[in-house]
């Protein structure tokens, strides 16, 4: 028996938000997040995945570069080498 009629809850942008940066936290379980929010686990997933793909495009796929000076200072250039490892070869 029916009872009552149960409407869509309308969520925040701010709700969502701070729902799913909850559920990106390390260690957070994705589904303990959208059980205590009342939410299902697949509506949490969709919302994560929308946030993610709008901060995407409000990323700049360019960043500025500064390009410095080509002559290394003398005391770099003149430095020995010791990242590499000499191998002997037998003769």
């Amino acid at each position: 028996m029916i009872t009552s009629v149960e409407r869509r809850r309308r969520w925040s942008q701010d709700e969502k938000e701070r729902l799913v940066a909850a559920s990106l936290e390390p260690g957070a379980n994705v589904s303990e997040v959208a059980r205590v929010a009342g939410l299902h686990v697949s509506q949490l997933f969709r919302w994560r995945k929308e946030l993610c793909r709008h901060g995407e495009a409000s990323i700049a796929p360019f960043v500025p570069v500064e390009i410095g000076s080509s002559a290394l200072p003398r005391e770099v250039a003149e430095a020995p080498l010791t990242t590499t490892t000499r191998r002997h070869h037998r003769d």
